[in-house]
């Protein structure tokens, strides 16, 4: 597949889309669901807006994945660095696999509660505490481990920004798709060792 300059601009808005999201989501949970006890009436539309988000991203992230798959997109950014290269490209994969991993387990933990009939049916009261759930566990975790890496990503989006200035984040951002030559990442590549032969 051919490499452009910018990302397809699909990919631009889900990103941007989820970019927003998440932090809200996860922060809504943290800080807002945990200190609204669930006797209180505002926990269900608390509940309400934040599973509601949850379902949103489990849609989105699938979506985002095949635009992802079958759009040009720029070739992999490089630090100069190959453990940093390393880091970034695991962390990017991580990043999916904890999104879908937190909305499906919230999604599990909410069957397991019966929020469905609760929040969005009015029917029935709230369970007088998440934790005798397993799965809010596995929830609980999973936040901690996206708020990781979310903070991990800013890190390495400022890092080129301001340290390499290297016009990476606008490669995320709406603008005309140049295409560009196909530049293979050398990361895998071992090292030179000797002189290098002459070409014939």
């Amino acid at each position: 597949m051919p490499q452009v300059s910018r990302y397809q601009p699909v990919l631009v808005a889900l990103h941007w889309l989820m970019a927003l999201m998440m932090p809200v989501a996860l922060a809504g949970g943290a800080l807002v669901l945990v200190k609204i006890p669930n006797a209180d009436p505002m926990k269900v539309d608390a509940l309400r807006q934040h599973m509601s988000g949850g379902i949103l991203l489990l849609g989105l992230m699938p979506i985002r994945l095949v635009v992802r798959m079958r759009t040009a997109h720029p070739a992999q950014a490089s630090t100069g660095n190959s453990t940093l290269d390393r880091v970034a490209w695991l962390s990017h994969r991580l990043l999916y696999a904890l999104v879908l991993a937190q909305a499906g387990s919230g999604l599990y933990l909410g069957l397991q509660a019966g929020l469905p009939d609760v929040v969005f049916a009015g029917h029935g009261a709230l369970p007088a505490d998440f934790w005798i759930f397993p799965m809010r566990s596995v929830h609980y975790v999973i936040s901690r481990l996206l708020m990781a890496l979310i903070a991990l990503h800013v890190a390495g989006a400022f890092y080129h920004v301001f340290v390499l200035r290297d016009g990476l984040v606008r490669r995320m951002w709406f603008g005309k798709r140049v295409p560009v030559a196909h530049n293979v990442s050398r990361l895998a590549e071992p090292p030179r060792v000797g002189p290098e032969l002459p070409q014939n």
